[in-house]
């Protein structure tokens, strides 16, 4: 059998870059106006843009349409930047923060100035659910991040800590249709969700919730949250009143991870993409990958996995799966494994993931690091810091979930 050279890192980390580049965010949106998705309204034309990407689909709306009557931009502290004719406002993510407050009343006070007969286009991309918390009536902005700390912690995949945010919020589960109404809405959607399910993506602010308060309520009790949320939560959760019709709007998705997962294939000889995608909790993710390194060749996945918190170290999913793949493959050599966040910021870190191979483990105890005492705290980072293998990036404007490429000579 003829044993194929591995790629080296930088052809991989040139791969995943690839990869963020068919994610980018103006060509969607440019590509999507070009097509006809949204109708040149003949009065006045509100866009709003919230997620990490906005900034850059703002910019290609703003481009391709007659001057709106308002432009209001909503994105994390990272990618945010000047756009020329459009309002720009930073906050926090991915928990939410007291400037995510504020902007969160400047699109309802936005909204709330439109009429039937003017047309908004929203511009949607991950991160929104925390970058505009909104919180309902009762509920505090400390109390809302609380929620988020504790779901993002108790290892809840995106669409079930989404099932109690949206109820939480009034732009989220279709809030930004209400504040709208009665002027018509087309959004224009770049997925970071698996399986895209425009429901989740962001939260769904401009379509109907996943589910009711009820089902909101028996998913915290699942997972033994229930008696840690806030008393004001519970309370919101409790309410039997009937949730409103939301208005229809006109939904369009524009990019996604399945589209990112091609282009890094595509960027690497003998690559194959993997159409199932790596989901779940992080350490069952990283006996998947290992496996892939019983048989040479190189594949690519797409997914978002979760980390359940046991200690209180730094890191994010990305990083945590990188270094629970070195630790099982320390002995073995002739593999590489890459996995990053296409947003590049893995968890509350400045990198987008990492970058490992069968020299990792050693390289982090040659630094004076216990890769296994680590990995228990959760202390991703500082492993993969010592062992030089971080994989950054940079915030990238875009987001469309996490890729993952596994090489291997069998």
């Amino acid at each position: 059998m003829t044993q194929h050279p591995l790629p080296d890192a930088d052809q991989m980390r040139a791969a995943f870059l690839a990869g963020i580049d068919a994610a980018d965010p103006a060509r969607a949106v440019a590509r999507a106006l070009e097509s006809g998705r949204f109708a040149r309204p003949e009065g006045r034309i509100f866009v709003l843009a919230i997620g990490k990407a906005a900034g850059a689909m703002m910019g290609a709306a703003l481009a391709a349409l007659p001057k709106p009557h308002a432009a209001l931009v909503v994105t994390n502290y990272e990618n945010a930047g000047p756009v020329a004719g459009a309002r720009v406002m930073a906050a926090g993510h991915p928990v939410p923060d007291e400037n995510g407050l504020q902007a969160g009343l400047a699109v309802q006070k936005m909204l709330a100035r439109t009429t039937r007969n003017d047309t908004v286009l929203v511009l949607v991309s991950g991160g929104g659910s925390a970058l505009v918390p909104a919180p309902v009536s009762g509920v505090t902005l400390d109390e809302k991040a609380q929620v988020n700390r504790l779901l993002l912690g108790a290892g809840l995949d995106i669409t079930q800590m989404n099932m109690v945010r949206q109820h939480l919020s009034r732009l989220k589960g279709g809030g930004v249709l209400h504040c709208a109404a009665p002027a018509p809405v087309t959004a224009l959607i770049l997925s970071d969700v698996i399986g895209d399910d425009l429901r989740v993506i962001a939260s769904g602010p401009t379509v109907a919730p996943i589910c009711t308060r009820a089902e909101a309520m028996r998913l915290l009790e699942d997972h033994g949250l229930w008696a840690e949320v806030p008393d004001s939560v519970r309370a919101v959760l409790r309410r039997d009143d009937a949730p409103r019709a939301v208005p229809e709007a006109a939904n369009h998705l524009v990019g996604s991870n399945a589209q990112s997962v091609a282009a890094v294939a595509r960027a690497l000889p003998r690559a194959q993409a993997d159409p199932v995608p790596l989901m779940g909790d992080v350490a069952a993710a990283a006996a998947r990958i290992v496996a892939l390194a019983e048989h040479p060749g190189v594949t690519v996945l797409g997914g978002e996995t979760t980390v359940t918190l046991r200690g209180t170290g730094l890191g994010g999913r990305n990083q945590e799966l990188a270094l629970r793949v070195a630790l099982a493959l320390q002995d073995r050599q002739g593999w590489r494994f890459l996995s990053g966040g296409t947003d590049g910021r893995d968890g509350p870190t400045q990198a987008a993931g990492a970058l490992v191979d069968g020299g990792t483990v050693a390289r982090i105890r040659a630094a004076g690091g216990d890769p296994k005492a680590l990995l228990a705290n959760n202390d991703s980072h500082a492993a993969l810091t010592l062992a030089g293998d971080l994989l950054v990036t940079g915030g990238t404007g875009t987001n469309v979930a996490d890729v993952q490429i596994m090489a291997a000579q069998g």
